[in-house]
């Protein structure tokens, strides 16, 4: 586990200190999250009728794209005026919550960046020097590919989403009259899960740095893990091929750049050890 900067036995934390060190971390992460999700409650409006009820709205960006690029094939899809389902509240406290929750999950989102920071602050006196160096950039990296993450969730598995399963009828006797929580807990899965899937990258590094996973592990499964890319695509979008293709096509590519950092270490690794022997 951690060390203080002085390395001598005596200064060895002890478990206990482990446990006190963590909760000082999540106790400012979760502040910070607190603080975001107060400012996220206040901007109301943009937060509901500009971020969530966007992908419900015809003049969203990407049906937009969607259906020029479908009438350029002499295709209508994704062309409407309109979504043929309604959004309602049914319980008393509906709305207030789903306001409090949607604040919360921005906040966090919004402080993703300072809540690596502290996870970082935690495990990097563990780290050799050379290793907290050359990992500098853990905290920029690991930002960026959750916030693109959360970018394609949001434009790309939402609106094929929404698309997909508010169109949908078993009959036309049957409208669709969707519970304000599952409208916001769609949306909040297809972002939140994208963002925490494009961290492969930083888990591969991680389980490669202690020995879990090597570049050949990676290459020899690579055919299962394209099966369960694809299990998860068929999760988080609706049942159809050419949605599970378009989310599976980025995590695929993040697996073969996964590959690409873990030989990268893996070789920094043995030139190391050579040198030592």
């Amino acid at each position: 586990m951690a060390k203080t900067k002085n390395t001598s036995p005596e200064k060895e934390m002890s478990f206990l200190d482990h446990l006190e060190e963590l909760r000082w971390h999540l106790i400012k992460s979760t502040a910070a999250v607190m603080v975001l999700a107060v400012v996220a409650f206040i901007f109301k409006d943009i937060i509901f009728d500009v971020i969530i009820f966007g992908p419900k709205k015809a003049d969203f960006p990407t049906y937009k794209l969607l259906c020029k690029s479908a009438q350029a094939m002499g295709f209508d899809s994704f062309c409407f005026t309109e979504l043929p389902f309604r959004i309602q509240s049914r319980t008393m406290a509906g709305q207030f919550s789903a306001h409090l929750w949607t604040s919360i999950t921005a906040g966090f989102i919004l402080a993703f960046p300072f809540v690596i920071y502290e996870f970082w602050k935690f495990v990097s006196p563990g780290l050799h020097s050379n290793e907290r160096k050359n990992a500098r950039g853990f905290i920029l990296v690991a930002s960026l590919l959750f916030f693109m993450g959360v970018l394609f969730g949001y434009y790309v598995v939402t609106p094929l989403s929404i698309n997909f399963l508010g169109t949908y009828q078993v009959s036309p006797e049957v409208f669709n009259d969707f519970d304000l929580s599952s409208y916001i807990g769609l949306v909040r899965a297809c972002a939140l899960s994208s963002g925490l899937i494009f961290q492969l990258p930083i888990i591969i590094f991680f389980l490669t740095k202690i020995g879990l996973v090597t570049p050949q592990f990676l290459r020899k499964y690579r055919k299962f893990a394209l099966i369960i890319v694809l299990i998860v695509s068929a999760i988080i979008t609706p049942p159809d091929i050419a949605s599970q293709v378009i989310v599976a096509i980025p995590v695929l590519i993040l697996y073969e750049i996964s590959i690409l950092i873990s030989a990268r270490i893996v070789k920094k690794q043995n030139k190391k050890a050579k040198i030592m022997n």
